[in-house]
């Protein structure tokens, strides 16, 4: 295939040929969840989760945060009310800034991080009235 490209108001003709992928080294691809592992598995328990999920929290009222990370601004207040997708805070993860925002319109009731705490994955960092 043969094209033209014009780079500093100079233009060049290319030709191009597309290669097809090598798929001879690649393992065999199963569909999600059905691999089986052969071997046994000693019997241990499962690692306890960082964050315990409350179940008297009401899920259709929170806010939970995505990633774990630190609290580097908090943009909304106690008693603000807010529409869906407005800011509530920023978090730093990884050197990466995450802007959470709000999943439902409301009045926040309690915010249950402030700037400089460590949070989790998981860990509910807003709830709403």
């Amino acid at each position: 295939m043969k094209l033209r490209i014009t780079l500093n108001d100079k233009t060049f003709e290319v030709e191009v040929e597309a290669a097809e992928a090598d798929t001879t080294t690649l393992p065999p691809a199963y569909p999600i969840g059905s691999a089986v592992l052969s071997g046994s598995v000693a019997s241990t328990p499962p690692a306890p989760s960082s964050v315990a999920y409350d179940p008297a929290v009401d899920e259709a009222k929170v806010c939970r945060s995505p990633v774990s990370g630190i609290v580097v601004r908090l943009i909304a207040q106690r008693g603000q009310s807010l529409q869906v997708g407005d800011p509530l805070m920023v978090l730093e993860a990884m050197k990466m800034e995450t802007n959470i925002t709000a999943p439902i319109a409301g009045r926040i009731a309690a915010l249950s991080v402030a700037e400089g705490d460590n949070v989790q994955s998981g860990q509910v960092v807003v709830e709403f009235e």
